[in-house]
């Protein structure tokens, strides 16, 4: 060996990184069960657990048999889930996203009897509801299939009153509309539920990664149009980003998503560091997952390692919470570690 040691590293990081407990000590993004939300997909329908050929290991669940699933989730310590419902019938307005009896609602309240451990946060939009798929009710008075942005405001407040009364924790409203939040707020403010919080999609991009949540619920558009009036543009800046949270925030949003997440680090970041103390929830979508699950099947990479190394990366980007569907799995992969 050389004797001249001025040739060598004073400073070696891998003496951080020699032993298993100094760093596991050290870690700053490690994952716990915690920041999981699960979502969860309910339908009408009689002993029934349908298969999203989309989304392997998915399921759409009939109300009947969402007491099996949520002893499931109570037993892997899973502390918060977030409901979809797909109506028996759908029409222009979308009627039974705010109905007493739909299907958000009976399942909401299914939940709170059967789990009240579990913290229910519920999908405010319409896309699910709607024959023709879009977020809200239609217009054409400007040329072209678009939504209506103040119309579908007050059915949005509808929708989220109806979740409140049935037990909803939280409110999640998704389809970014100018104002949503501000008009939930102003709704649960007056009735009563000024307690529950709102965490708003403030950036949610026009993605095609949601194509296969949209076979799960089934709300292609069927009268043209796209989304990319309502839903933010990826070819913009971050600016608009931001812009888009601090408007959120100013109506009184209690936390904000970004969504998707895989392609948008960068603005979890951004939002970091300008709204310090705002929490974040980046939303793992339905298509992330989709080829995370067939670069798996195809035995290409290890899926557990896969999973844990993007679900690191989320948190050490700046988010607090983490949306996914791998969140029965994640937690099963925990217990057994």
């Amino acid at each position: 060996m050389p004797s001249f040691p001025g040739q060598f590293p004073t400073t070696r990081l891998r003496r951080l990184r020699q032993h298993p407990v100094l760093r596991e000590m050290l870690q700053m993004a490690s994952i716990t069960v915690n920041d999981l939300i699960c979502p969860i997909f309910v339908t009408h329908g009689q002993n029934s657990k349908q298969p999203i050929e989309s989304m392997p290991g998915q399921y759409r669940w009939s109300i009947d048999l969402l007491p099996q699933l949520l002893e499931e989730l109570v037993a892997l310590d899973i502390r918060s889930i977030m409901l979809f419902g797909l109506p028996q019938n759908k029409d222009p307005l979308g009627e039974d996203s705010y109905s007493d009896n739909g299907i958000m609602q009976q399942a909401i309240r299914v939940v709170k009897q059967q789990a009240p451990s579990l913290y229910v946060t519920t999908d405010i939009c319409f896309c699910e509801y709607t024959d023709h798929g879009h977020c809200g009710a239609l217009t054409d008075e400007i040329g072209r299939v678009d939504v209506h942005n103040d119309t579908t405001l007050e059915l949005l407040q509808k929708q989220a009153l109806s979740h409140a009364q049935a037990g909803a924790d939280m409110l999640v409203p998704s389809g970014m509309m100018d104002g949503v939040v501000q008009a939930l707020r102003h709704t649960l403010d007056n009735h009563g539920f000024s307690h529950i919080p709102i965490m708003s999609h403030s950036i949610k991009y026009a993605s095609v990664l949601y194509s296969a949540f949209r076979e799960a619920v089934d709300c292609s558009l069927s009268k043209g149009g796209d989304r990319k009036s309502y839903q933010a543009d990826h070819l913009h800046d971050a600016a608009q980003a931001l812009r888009e949270v601090a408007l959120d925030l100013q109506e009184g949003t209690d936390m904000v998503v970004v969504k998707p997440i895989m392609h948008y680090l960068d603005i979890v970041q951004q939002i970091k560091q300008q709204f310090p103390g705002v929490p974040i929830v980046g939303y793992h979508v339905s298509t992330e997952y989709m080829m995370y699950k067939l670069t798996a099947k195809a035995g290409l990479v290890d899926e557990q390692r896969l999973v844990f190394e993007l679900l690191n990366s989320i948190k050490r980007a700046g988010c607090d919470l983490i949306v996914t569907y791998y969140a029965q799995e994640v937690a099963k992969w925990l217990k057994n570690k």
